[in-house]
């Protein structure tokens, strides 16, 4: 992974209201990321193409699109959650709250 990439994906990363996300979501973009990935690292490996890493997490589980279930409990929630552009996708991870 470049260091300029990883410094690129860092300064676009942001938590915001999942109520903001809705027209990605709407529009099949909206990409969920399980928070015991890194999305740094899964953004890394979407930019560069890495298929065999992407299926592995898509088989596992732990990437997807947002599922309307989820994406119900986050608007009823008024969620925030972390949030990547890699165009034209939206990474989505909740935020884990820690006791």
């Amino acid at each position: 992974m470049s260091t300029d990439l990883n410094q690129k994906l860092n300064l676009e990363t942001a938590q915001i209201y999942w109520h903001e996300l809705q027209r990605y979501f709407a529009s099949g973009n909206a990409i969920f990321v399980d928070a015991s990935l890194d999305l740094i690292q899964v953004a890394t490996q979407i930019s560069e193409d890495n298929a065999a890493q992407i299926k592995q997490w898509m088989a596992s589980g732990l990437l997807d699109v947002v599922k309307d279930s989820q994406a119900m409990q986050w608007y009823d929630d008024d969620a925030v959650v972390w949030a990547l552009v890699i165009k034209p996708l939206v990474l989505v991870q909740p935020i884990i709250k820690k006791l």
